[in-house]
């Protein structure tokens, strides 16, 4: 049984001409976010300009305040009040309406949090099928999908706990499992292991190199350089500005 089932592009993507995905996944020109106070305005980025490529496992890394969760907001389409120039598999995100970002989000990204962000009130396995249920995956091929998953990360046993059940540890694998059953082109990870004991961080990251191995592209904000070295190359950030 295939692990991963391919799901139909959302409607909403179809009127979206696609650009040949003949260079980088992802790829950013003169990006920036700005704030308007009655001070006057305050950059949180400026003019960032980057290339990631499919199979890249990269750290963000960088002081508090420096943009950081900033830049991985507008990465994940969660933010659309920037100005610049933005790609993702070949489509120009910056020119997209609302509803076509979304779509996009939710047909090639993973997003694993610091909080976890785990459904309280739904057990391990319902907390699974969320993320296949967005791409219309018939509930047979979704049950066997989120089996194969727990059978993967060894959560067999624990499928109809709820979140409040499990250590923090346990949570957040849920949650990287959860951030990779529908195969997304990306994952994006914001401080994975900031609420987790050493031991049970590095099982995250070790993980996330095995992912990475298996070709799936990380991109990770962090402030451990234990953990950046895990990936291949770490993106610095410094008052909003890329200074490495």
């Amino acid at each position: 049984m295939s692990f991963f089932t391919k799901s139909p592009s959302p409607a909403s993507l179809r009127d979206v001409e696609p650009q040949p995905i003949v260079g980088p996944l992802i790829s950013m020109r003169n990006v920036e976010k700005v704030f308007e106070t009655a001070a006057g305005r305050t950059y949180v980025l400026r003019r960032i300009t980057a290339d990631i490529q499919a199979g890249e496992f990269v750290s963000i890394m960088g002081p508090s305040g420096a943009g950081k969760s900033t830049l991985l907001a507008i990465l994940g389409m969660l933010d659309s009040a920037w100005s610049g120039e933005f790609f993702f598999v070949g489509h120009p995100v910056h020119a997209m309406a609302h509803k076509q970002r979304v779509a996009l989000n939710k047909e090639h990204i993973g997003f694993v949090f610091q909080q976890y962000h785990l459904i309280d009130d739904l057990t391990v396995a319902e907390n699974l099928d969320i993320p296949l249920s967005y791409r219309n995956v018939k509930k047979s091929e979704r049950e066997a999908i989120v089996a194969d998953t727990l059978d993967r990360f060894g959560m067999v046993g624990k499928k109809d706990l709820y979140p409040r059940q499990l250590s923090g540890g346990q949570q957040q694998l849920v949650g990287v499992a959860r951030a990779v059953i529908a195969k997304p082109k990306l994952i994006l990870a914001d401080e994975p292991t900031g609420n987790l004991h050493s031991s049970q961080g590095r099982e995250i990251m070790e993980l996330f190199k095995k992912l990475n191995d298996q070709g799936t592209t990380i991109i990770q904000v962090t402030h451990s350089e234990e953990n950046a070295k895990f990936g291949h190359r770490i993106i610095e950030l410094k008052d909003g500005w890329i200074t490495a």
